[in-house]
């Protein structure tokens, strides 16, 4: 008969990796989706869905990510003050202009599980519109 095993707090943090990615040309919906896999830990044998065993993860050239068909010119980012008639409205091309970072962590939230470990995950999440970033000694050479 096996056992479950589950990680203690120390190690999963312990066992904490950090991810580069590179977004130039990449697609928005299959990097998000790569990324809410680092952020969650589900590429590690310890994952466990009620802890918080997840990498860090660096995006840097959000301004360069593409999307597929007809989604530049469809595509609208809506939100909403809370009072009457205070949605807005934000086309994708305009949020692109504004805040291209914007997009990816969009994308990227609402692909991870809405519960308590949501905000400690995104936490882990560094989104760089252009190539520079001031986490190049994290990652091995």
């Amino acid at each position: 008969m096996s056992k479950t095993y589950l990680p203690s707090v120390q190690e999963a943090e312990a066992t904490r990796q950090w991810h580069h990615v590179d977004a130039s040309g990449k697609t928005l919906g299959r990097l998000a989706t790569q990324i809410a896999v680092w952020l969650m830990g589900k590429h590690k044998r310890t994952f466990t869905p009620n802890m918080d065993c997840g990498d860090f993860v660096v995006i840097t050239n959000a301004a360069k990510i593409k999307v597929t068909g007809n989604k530049a010119e469809q595509k609208v980012y809506f939100s909403h003050s809370g009072y009457a008639k205070g949605g807005k409205e934000t086309p994708f091309k305009r949020q692109m202009e504004n805040d291209p970072t914007k997009v990816i962590e969009l994308a990227v939230y609402r692909m991870l599980d809405a519960n308590k470990l949501r905000a400690k995950r995104m936490k882990r999440l560094r989104l760089f519109k252009g190539e520079e970033h001031s986490f190049a000694d994290r990652f091995k050479k």
